[in-house]
């Protein structure tokens, strides 16, 4: 009876993906592969564009640094509540 029961929770480990693969598999769309035009056609009425140089993109533009100070102008931290010389 113990060799049943064996037996049949291996087949219930095996069945069961099993049986969730193929249906997944079952259920999967097969999408088409898009379709090509054979023959593409530029419009060939429209004048054709002057070359013009084209301006900087932020990474390409040079920025000078910000000067070094001792203290910043914008210091928002709370650690200094009017101690002087107290850094935390």
């Amino acid at each position: 009876m113990v060799f049943s029961h064996r037996i049949a929770a291996l087949a219930a480990v095996v069945a069961i993906p099993l049986g969730i693969a193929a249906t997944s598999f079952a259920l999967t769309d097969n999408p088409e592969s898009p379709k090509v035009p054979a023959k593409v056609e530029l419009d060939s009425g429209s004048p054709t564009p002057t070359p013009t140089r084209p301006t900087p993109t932020p990474s390409d533009a040079v920025v000078s640094r910000p000067p070094v100070t001792d203290g910043s102008a914008s210091d928002d931290d709370d650690d200094d509540r009017g101690e002087v010389g107290d850094d935390g």
